[in-house]
């Protein structure tokens, strides 16, 4: 038995126009002029015997049954591109092992060792989202997430990666290389905040137990990244984790007038759900971020001191 089932065209058409409450827009969005849209709604309504839209003066609205229908039909569209795209791939998008990490730890830490990881597992297929606050396994579908904390997440397993350590990092155009620099003096040079972390100035200066003098006030950003850059191009002193800032001070963008690197007393930690099962391509994932993070340390203990 045929399906009752309207054109394809006709509902994405009527999609279009309900979402942007225009006939207009929706034939710029699909490539149709307007009084083809309007051809599709009214195809769509003798179909189905119903009225989909009205207009109140100068504006077009959904009717009742219209706004109903157009909920129930984004979904089903929505689906429907979901299962064809899947198709064209060969797996479905939940096949995909969901990796989440803060921005700047995703740019300056994760990504440049990515590679490693799909060379051992190339049929592991892997996506990166950038993480809030705290991760949502449940909603968000996350297998994996690297976090900075203490350790300890509600219904959360998580295994240290490495400790964070904090330096402040200055261009030669503000701070002259090789110039003493204790005590620290906040009115002497421009300061950035990190927006996110408004207490890291503070806790630098409580690990590192250096004498400072002045305010600390100055532009606030919102990531680890634009700090970064703001730094490069001398608007002033950043307190950065020092593995994201490796490749400026190998390049002699950056220095670290005020001392070595100290440690936080935050770390980061590989953090997956306790109500999920640690599926293989998880463990695989999880095990080599272990392996990466020794290795650093002892790449770093192997180092010569400068």
């Amino acid at each position: 038995m045929r399906r009752f089932l309207p054109s394809l065209s006709a509902l994405q058409a009527f999609e279009a126009a309900a979402r942007h409450q225009s006939f207009t827009k929706a034939g710029e969005e699909l490539g149709m002029t307007q009084s083809g849209i309007s051809r599709q709604i009214q195809n769509l309504e003798t179909f189905l015997g119903i009225r989909l839209f009205e207009r109140i003066g100068s504006r077009l609205t959904l009717t009742g049954l219209g706004n109903k229908y157009f909920l129930e039909i984004t979904q089903n569209l929505n689906r429907l591109e979901e299962v064809s795209m899947d198709a064209v791939r060969g797996r479905t998008a939940d096949a995909s092992l969901m990796i989440g990490a803060a921005p700047t730890l995703e740019t300056r830490w994760l990504l440049p060792r990515l590679g490693s990881f799909l060379s051992e597992h190339p049929d592991i297929p892997v996506e990166i989202t950038t993480l809030g606050a705290e991760p949502d396994f449940r909603n968000d579908g996350i297998d994996i997430a690297i976090m900075r904390g203490f350790g300890t997440w509600p219904d959360a397993r998580a295994k240290p990666l490495f400790d964070e350590e904090l330096v402040v990092v200055a261009s030669p155009k503000i701070v002259p290389p090789g110039s003493p620099q204790e005590p620290l003096d906040f009115a002497r040079y421009p300061i950035l905040q990190n927006a996110s972390r408004p207490s890291l100035w503070l806790i630098w200066l409580r690990v590192s137990k250096l004498n400072y003098s002045g305010r600390i006030q100055g532009v606030r950003l919102s990531t680890s990244e634009l700090l970064i850059q703001a730094a490069v191009n001398g608007i002033g002193l950043a307190v950065v984790p020092p593995q994201f800032v490796k490749r400026e001070i190998e390049r002699g963008e950056l220095h670290t007038p005020f001392g070595p690197p100290v440690r936080s007393g935050e770390g980061y930690w590989v953090v997956q759900s306790e109500r999920e099962s640690q599926h293989e391509n998880a463990a695989a994932f999880r095990n080599w971020l272990l392996r990466e993070a020794v290795r650093e340390r002892n790449a770093c203990t192997a180092r010569p001191p400068a």
